[in-house]
């Protein structure tokens, strides 16, 4: 394999020239026909013995080429890329230009590499810290939230629905004096406010009383995901049996005895209190991280490729299917339950995609400034680190994760205390 030239033809886009000589074409042709001739049949012979020759003159002289050649690219483009000095972002587009017996393969590579980034100062960065007071405005939310989480739902008598409220109903829905599948369910349990139904269902259901029957009129958003719905006026029969609200635990010794290891409610708000100091603190630190961030981001510069972005919207894309498997859905019924099509949903990822690929490449030439390099020992510790939290064997974790990857993950950790250890804060 030579490579002829690289011409750069757009920001971070190149053009390769490579060529395979006929030595080596040939070599890859006879490869592909030891690896084919089983699976061919030539009359007077038996299956796997007839000889190239042969095979080539009753099939035609090519009909190994194309196996050779998807053989023998991937090699010799990763050759030729190496050569190169380009970092790949995404797969490279390949056209063959010349493929001969005689004079072996020419082709073009057409491939995407990391951007250059520049950056600079990004040692002694000033950024505020912040440190929210704990008191007992904040000591009371949380104990009112352990006292909702505690509480119990108790059928309500004497009034009617209010908001917050949960109830119990039957429904069905009509559309030109007909029901429609799907809009009808006995015994459901509603919370109103919850916005679990379609915009104007639950705020009819307010002030009605246990045992009456009533109709609602609504209108299905233009989105729905039901096509067939969407956009369209609809009436709900309802029959709403029980009203239910939740009741609190008194704030109490008791309440703390129930709820915690402690055995005063004094010593639980003083825990409490504890914690949310602990969390102020750890929050303050992710705002002090993210300003430094923030501050390295608004003194890069480089021209990033958008497939970058958009591979990182794919990574993320995955992480959030495979978190809906775990809960029994897929992506389709949780694009349905949301109203949003793929493209809409894949927008929401792209402003975090922006800044992660944005940040890691800073990071990364960072650590190319300040000469930090990851031993193979390093490398190997960090695996071991990895296998113990999976709960897995190192050496079956290491045939999940690349260790090229994982040396570069290192080498943003490190980048990134350069940075934190050399910053202002104030």
């Amino acid at each position: 394999m030579s490579l002829k030239s690289t011409n750069k033809i757009d920001a971070n886009t190149y053009e390769l020239e490579v060529e395979v000589n006929a030595e080596d074409f040939e070599a890859a042709v006879q490869r592909a026909f030891l690896k084919a001739r089983n699976r061919i049949n030539v009359p007077g012979f038996r299956k796997g013995k007839a000889p190239r020759k042969m095979i080539e003159k009753l099939y035609g002289e090519a009909v190994f080429y194309e196996d050779a050649v998807n053989a023998l690219v991937p090699v010799q483009v990763g050759n030729a890329v190496k050569e190169a000095g380009i970092e790949l972002v995404t797969q490279p587009d390949i056209e063959v230009t010349s493929l001969d017996k005689a004079t072996g393969v020419s082709y073009k590579v057409k491939c995407i590499g990391k951007p250059d980034v520049e950056i600079s100062d990004y040692k002694g960065i000033e950024v505020e810290k912040s440190v929210k007071t704990i008191g007992d405005e904040e000591v009371n939310a949380r104990l009112k939230a352990m006292q909702e989480k505690n509480g119990r739902l108790v059928t309500v008598e004497g009034r009617s629905v209010e908001n917050g409220d949960t109830v119990v109903i039957d429904f069905e829905g009509f559309m030109d004096g007909k029901a429609f599948d799907g809009g009808a369910e006995d015994g459901f349990e509603l919370k109103i406010g919850s916005g679990q139904f379609i915009p104007g269902f639950e705020e009819q259901i307010v002030g009605k009383n246990a045992g009456e029957e009533f109709t609602i009129n609504v209108t299905f958003p233009e989105n729905y995901q039901m096509t067939e719905l969407a956009g369209k006026p609809a009436e709900f029969r309802i029959k709403l049996h029980e009203i239910k609200t939740v009741e609190l635990p008194e704030l109490d010794d008791d309440f703390a005895k129930d709820t915690s290891e402690f055995d005063t409610l004094d010593e639980l708000k003083a825990d409490v209190k504890k914690k949310l100091e602990e969390e102020a603190a750890a929050n303050a630190e992710t705002e002090v991280d993210n300003k430094l961030y923030q501050a390295l981001l608004d003194k890069m510069q480089a021209e990033i490729p958008e497939v970058m972005y958009q591979n990182k919207v794919n990574d993320m894309v995955r992480d959030f299917e495979a978190r809906l498997n775990q809960q029994g859905l897929d992506l389709p019924m949780y694009l349905s339950f949301t109203g949003m099509d793929e493209e809409a949903f894949r927008k929401t990822f792209e402003p975090q995609a922006q800044r992660t690929v944005k940040l890691r490449l800073v990071l990364e030439k960072i650590a190319k400034l300040e000469g930090i390099e990851i031993s193979d020992d390093r490398l190997l510790e960090e695996l071991n680190k990895l296998a113990e939290a999976y709960k897995v064997p190192a050496k079956q974790l290491a045939n999940y994760i690349d260790p090229t990857v994982l040396k570069v993950d290192l080498l943003v950790t490190e980048a990134t205390k350069i940075v934190k250890d050399n910053a202002v804060i104030k």
